[in-house]
C-alpha cells in the first residue's frame, strides 16, 4: 500500500490523531466482555460513562452504494463505545439531503455529521445547525467548504491529491488514454478526482457520466464508450470513482472486447477479490470506516473535552494506492466490512 508523497506527511498526522483518539477513548470506562467483543470489531473499546448523546449523520449516498455501509460501520462502533445514539439518513439529491439535516435539527441532536457533495444545497441548513449550537463535522466530500460553512473540521481524503496520485500511477504504468467514469453528476468530489487524474496523467482523459443508481445502465454506457473508442483511439484504462462501478467496468470491458486496465477509487470486499484475480490493476483507499469512526469520536470529544481534531484543519484518511500485493493484509478486514 503506497501513499502519495504529497499527502504522506498529512496522512501520517491523521493516523497520529486516530491513535490519540483511541487512547482517550480507551480510558473512558471499565473493561469487560463487551469491551473485548467490540475490540475485535474494527476499533471499539471500553464504553464511555459520559452522558448519553444523540448524533446524526446525513450523506449523499445513492441506493446500493457499499462505500457508505463501511462509513456507517465505523460510526456505529464509535457510537457504541461513546454512549451515543447514532442516527443515519441519506439522499443523493442535495435538496432532500438538506431536508434530512433540518429534520435532525428539529430533533435537537447533539451533533451532526454531513457530507458536502453538493455544498450549496446544504449551506443554509448547516448555518441553521451551527446557529442552534449544534456542532457539525463534515466528511468525505467538499473539504474546502467545511470551514467556511462553520464546521468543526473535515475528515476525508484530499480529492485533488487522490486524483493526481492516480494520474501519476497511470503514467508510471505506461497508459495513454483514460476513461474517467463519474457516477453522480454535480458531485464536486467526483469532479475533483477526474480533474486531478487529468492534471497529473501524461496521456489524455475523457470523462463519462453514468446513472450511478442504475447499474445495468452504467455498465451499458461504459461498454458503449469502450466500443466507440476503437474508432477514435482505444482506451487503455478505465478509472471508476466508486467500488461498485469497478465490477460494472470489468463486465463492460468483456462486452466491448476491450483490453483496457480497470482501476478504481475506493475499496470493498469485491474490489479486493478483483485485485486478487487481477481483474483490477489498483484501487485508491480513503478508509471510509475511519471517516465514520473519527467523525463520531470528534463530536464526543468536543462535547466532553472541548477538543477539535486537527485544530480545525482537514484530517486526511487517504489516499493510499492498493494493489494485489496488499490483498493478504486486507482480506480479513474487507470480509467483515471495515475496509
Amino acid at each position: 500500500m503506497r501513499t502519495n508523497r504529497k499527502a504522506a506527511a498529512r496522512t501520517a498526522a491523521a493516523l497520529l490523531t486516530a491513535c490519540a483518539l483511541a487512547l482517550v477513548a480507551g480510558c473512558s470506562g471499565s473493561g469487560g466482555k463487551d469491551s473485548e467483543d467490540k475490540a475485535d470489531d474494527g476499533g471499539g473499546g471500553t464504553k464511555a460513562k459520559t452522558p448519553r448523546m444523540k448524533i446524526a449523520m446525513v450523506t449523499h449516498s445513492g441506493e446500493g452504494d457499499t462505500f457508505w455501509d463501511i462509513v456507517q460501520s465505523g460510526a456505529e462502533v464509535a457510537a457504541a463505545k461513546d454512549n451515543v445514539d447514532f442516527l443515519y439518513a441519506a439522499n443523493k439529491e442535495g435538496k432532500e439531503q438538506a431536508q434530512l439535516i433540518q429534520s435532525y435539527i428539529d430533533q435537537d441532536v447533539d451533533g451532526l455529521v454531513v457530507s458536502l457533495a453538493k455544498p450549496e444545497a446544504v449551506k443554509a441548513v448547516i448555518a441553521k445547525a451551527t446557529a442552534a449550537g449544534i456542532p457539525v463535522v463534515t466528511i468525505n466530500s467538499g473539504a474546502e467548504f467545511s470551514q467556511p460553512f462553520g464546521a468543526l473540521s473535515h475528515i476525508g481524503q484530499d480529492e485533488a491529491i487522490a486524483g493526481e496520485a492516480v494520474g501519476e500511477e497511470l503514467t508510471r504504468r505506461g497508459k495513454k488514454k483514460a476513461l474517467c467514469v463519474i457516477h453522480e453528476q454535480g458531485n464536486v468530489s467526483l469532479e475533483e478526482r477526474c480533474a486531478g487524474v487529468k492534471k497529473a496523467f501524461g496521456g489524455t482523459v475523457e470523462n463519462l457520466n453514468v446513472e450511478g443508481t442504475n447499474m445495468p445502465s452504467s455498465t451499458s454506457s461504459i461498454e458503449a464508450k469502450l466500443q466507440s473508442g476503437k474508432s477514435t483511439g482505444e482506451f487503455d484504462t478505465v478509472v471508476t470513482l466508486g467500488a461498485p462501478f469497478a465490477a460494472a467496468s470489468v463486465k463492460a470491458k468483456a462486452g466491448a472486447g476491450s483490453n483496457a486496465e480497470i482501476n478504481t477509487f475506493d475499496l470493498n470486499e469485491d474490489v479486493v477479490k478483483q485485485l486478487k484475480a487481477k481483474e483490477i490493476g489498483f484501487a485508491v483507499d480513503q478508509q471510509p470506516y475511519l471517516q465514520g469512526y473519527l467523525a463520531v469520536d470528534e463530536l464526543w470529544l468536543n462535547k466532553n473535552n472541548g477538543n477539535v481534531v486537527g485544530g480545525g484543519k482537514p484530517v486526511l484518511t487517504g489516499p493510499a494506492l492498493v494493489t494485489e500485493k496488499d490483498v493478504p493484509a486486507l482480506e480479513k478486514f474487507t470480509a467483515r466490512g471495515t475496509r
